[in-house]
């Protein structure tokens, strides 16, 4: 049986320790003020139904000819925060700067405030994987 030096333990657990950060701060951003797993699933169902959402931006969100890539770090309209896309979503965009259709406020749909909110942290979790 192969013996293990005295210096193997403190040297494995020093590697460890230091490759411990670099795994945390790889890990997503922490969810924004009111916004659940719950609330972005219940978002996602709604992309892909009543929102129209997945009609345009696609299946994934990372657009079709029709309107842009919702699943990448580019804003085109806003910053990015969810609080911003609560808005886009539910103002539209009347003079989009990629696409020659403007998206009617929430997508054309007839969503409730409450499912805006649900879409918008839908969207939000795309990006910040």
């Amino acid at each position: 049986m192969k013996r293990i030096s005295g210096w193997t333990i403190p040297v494995v657990a020093l590697g460890l320790a230091l490759a411990a950060p670099r795994a945390a701060s790889a890990q997503a951003k922490p969810l924004p003020t009111g916004v659940t797993a719950a609330l972005i699933e219940t978002g996602k169902g709604l992309f892909h139904a009543a929102a129209l959402c997945s009609n345009c931006h696609g299946p994934n969100g990372e657009g079709t000819g029709i309107a842009p890539n919702l699943a990448d770090k580019t804003w085109l309209h806003s910053d990015g925060v969810f609080e911003a896309i609560v808005k886009t979503i539910d103002t539209g965009v009347p003079a989009p700067k990629e696409s020659m259709i403007p998206m009617l406020p929430k997508g054309g749909s007839g969503i409730t405030a409450d499912q805006v909110k649900a879409v918008a942290a839908y969207v939000w979790s795309l990006s910040n994987k």
